[in-house]
């Protein structure tokens, strides 16, 4: 990123934290040591929230497996013999087809936001592990309408429809409790960006509004001058 930091309030750190923690789980299977901090968790039990209830049954997952079944159980899910359970690529859930048209265009935003590509990662730039991972730095890093514009383009049309199909693959049991808590979470993300739509001026830089006032300037700055 190459924004400037700025001040982050506390809902918008445990957000991108949330985010970081799905990026992790969906990344690979998780370490013995993620085990044991969800395992860990100290839940409000008197929250009858769907975050708090997801929370709960990952909580319990994670006392459940370790990391050794888990390997197994991703593999089969996001790999598989031949192809996994599921497809975890926005361009998959959005066209039905990997490297497409969606994934050209995450490719320009992510260097127009100032992100690069490793050279060791091998998937995609459009997995759902990376998009997360770059949503938890715009969190932190970056405008709100930079934010709201990435999340509207690149996650919001095919999340719910991506935590519900990984709900009910064949495999998942510790995933299970991950789709749930993705789902809960991007339900609370898709108020958040809505909230935050109203908020942002319409001639907020990166704006649909502020798009076509410019381009209705430089179609009036290309017309030919009228003969007095």
């Amino acid at each position: 990123m190459t924004e400037l930091v700025r001040e982050v309030s506390e809902n918008d750190q445990l957000r991108a934290d949330i985010y970081q923690l799905l990026a992790a789980l969906l990344r690979s299977e998780p370490s013995a040591e993620l085990l044991q901090f969800l395992a860990n968790l100290e839940l409000d039990v008197d929250d009858p929230s769907e975050m708090t209830k997801a929370w709960s049954a990952l909580k319990l997952a994670a006392n459940q497996f370790t990391s050794e079944q888990l390997e197994e159980e991703y593999f089969n899910i996001f790999y598989g013999v031949g192809s996994g359970e599921i497809m975890p690529y926005a361009s998959w859930f959005m066209t039905g087809s990997l490297m497409d048209k969606p994934l050209a265009m995450l490719r320009q935003d992510l260097i127009q936001l100032g992100f690069e590509r490793e050279e060791n990662v091998k998937e995609p730039e459009d997995h759902v592990a990376a998009l997360c991972e770059v949503m938890g730095v715009l969190l932190l890093e970056a405008p709100g309408y930079r934010q709201l514009g990435f999340y509207q383009r690149h996650i919001s049309s095919w999340i719910e429809r991506f935590c519900t199909s990984l709900a009910a693959t064949p495999s998942a049991a510790f995933y299970a409790t991950v789709a749930q808590l993705a789902k809960a979470f991007f339900e609370i993300e898709a108020n958040e960006f809505e909230q935050l739509q109203l908020n942002i001026p319409l001639n907020c830089p990166g704006s649909e509004a502020e798009k076509s006032a410019a381009a209705d300037a430089s179609l009036e700055s290309s017309k030919p001058e009228l003969a007095s």
